[in-house]
């Protein structure tokens, strides 16, 4: 079963629970599904790592939100957000420890041969790519610029 069917089967799960952050959640998340296969001709299924990149981006907006809402004093509205963002990170892949996204970006390095932080590019191009999902791209940016000053 793909992820987009997985979401579709969970928005009706959520229906029947009456868990009305959930559905929220999942709805925003089809939303988003479908408005990426509409975006251009010809593409009727997503990959499933193209939906991860979805849901990835709306955990990431959702926690932004919620840090805005912080500061502006709007706990109840941050405490929404970070709920959907919980249901979100359901379906991405578990998040890299700091001593596990130390060593993949290490091996990255070694891999290509960096030795300072002229070459980040090098490093950050296949950073970026392998550890899509398991790390946010400002955490493996600060991890290659601390390793390779």
């Amino acid at each position: 079963m793909s992820l987009e069917q997985t979401i579709s089967k969970e928005i009706m799960e959520a229906m029947k629970a009456k868990n009305p952050v959930r559905l929220n959640a999942l709805r925003n998340a089809k939303k988003y599904i479908l408005e990426a296969k509409t975006a251009g001709p010809g593409i009727e299924e997503l990959s499933d790592a193209e939906v991860l990149k979805i849901i990835s981006k709306l955990a990431k907006q959702g926690t932004d939100s919620a840090a805005i809402f912080v500061q502006q004093n709007r706990q109840d509205l941050a405490d929404e957000e970070l709920a959907q963002v919980a249901v979100y990170r359901e379906f991405l892949p578990a998040q890299l420890s700091d001593e596990e996204l130390t060593a993949e970006v290490r091996a990255i390095i070694a891999e290509t041969g960096a030795a300072s932080v002229k070459e980040m590019g090098k490093v950050m191009g296949i950073a970026s790519k392998r550890l899509a999902g398991r790390a946010e791209g400002k955490d493996i940016s600060d991890k290659v610029r601390e390793l390779l000053a």
